[in-house]
């Protein structure tokens, strides 16, 4: 199925492993970045040095004055708010169409969350975190689309999350008529019923409601919903739900044991003992063993490419 896969276009931070452009002039190796080369189209950039400034550089600082935030760089007195402000413009609006962003945390530009924030440029003492300005640019731009810093995506769950809603993505870009459109939809029913289930009824609604209408427009209101409904991490009790409905599928061909050994397991996931994976790859296996084509082409059991399903957390 890894070759049904279609590339999604990443912007990246190019210190991640595409070039000495840090502050201090060092790369970083970061073995995501590096594994997803072979299925993703990244877009590295480096909004410091494409404003000018230089490897190594002095440090640049975010510091909150009496006109808001400001980008400055102590050692020189500069001011590089304006910019940077306008070249995170100017680069978001000629992009063109991505499916994601891996931003390099607590810098200046990049960071999505938590970058220093100083009450003054030449001291000590961060007084607040919060996003650079190149990412608040891009929260701006593309309010929907996945993003994350590279320290977050050592976390097996939330690494998951942010591949599945890229490749999901790339996919549902390449749907070029409604009933393509409805097929997605089918693959990805019990992932999206796992994630918000008010939001999947909706989404049925409007392709139920959709002949007729330009498809163009179909597909953006569809793709507005999928990224809101997949916008948060999965809760647990939601994806026990999504998986026990796929278990009803099996119920009349299982015997006692296997009801209650699978009943067991999903205990164990609600209660956090169980990873996912187990009770994931005892449904997938009935389903190949009953033929319930349906549940076998759910996206549940391979919401991305089956070889960066292997990565494990640092």
């Amino acid at each position: 199925m890894d070759g049904f896969w279609p590339r999604p276009r990443v912007v990246v931070s190019a210190c991640l492993g595409f070039a000495a452009v840090r502050y201090s002039g060092e790369l970083i190796p970061d073995r995501l970045v590096a594994a997803l080369r072979e299925h993703v189209d990244f877009v590295p950039i480096c909004p410091e040095v494409e404003i000018g400034l230089g490897v190594p550089r002095p440090t640049v600082r975010l510091v909150r004055t009496g006109g808001g935030l400001r980008m400055l760089q102590p050692l020189t007195g500069e001011d590089l708010t304006e910019r940077m402000e306008v070249f995170s413009r100017g680069f978001l609006s000629s992009l063109g169409e991505v499916e994601g962003f891996i931003l390099k945390n607590r810098s200046p530009s990049c960071a999505l969350k938590d970058a220093k924030v100083y009450a003054h440029a030449d001291q000590g003492g961060a007084v607040a975190r919060g996003p650079g300005l190149f990412a608040r640019a891009v929260e701006e731009v593309f309010p929907l689309l996945p993003k994350e810093d590279e320290g977050r995506l050592t976390s097996a769950r939330i690494r998951g999350h942010f591949l599945m809603r890229i490749f999901a993505l790339a996919r549902l870009r390449r749907v070029d008529d409604l009933p393509g459109l409805m097929d997605f939809h089918a693959r990805y029913k019990l992932l999206l019923h796992a994630h918000h289930q008010a939001a999947t009824k909706a989404l049925g609604r409007l392709l139920a409601e959709a002949k007729g209408k330009p498809f163009g427009q179909v597909r953006q209101a569809y793709e507005e919903g999928f990224l809101r409904a997949t916008r948060t991490l999965f809760r647990l009790p939601a994806m026990a739900d999504a998986l026990l409905h796929a278990f009803g599928y099996f119920k009349r061909g299982l015997s006692p044991k296997e009801k209650a050994h699978f009943l067991d397991l999903l205990a164990g996931f609600r209660e956090e003992r169980v990873p996912l994976e187990a009770p994931l790859a005892l449904l997938q296996s009935w389903a190949k063993r009953f033929g319930e084509e349906y549940l076998e082409a759910q996206a549940l059991f391979e919401p991305y490419p089956r070889a960066l399903m292997d990565l494990k957390s640092s």
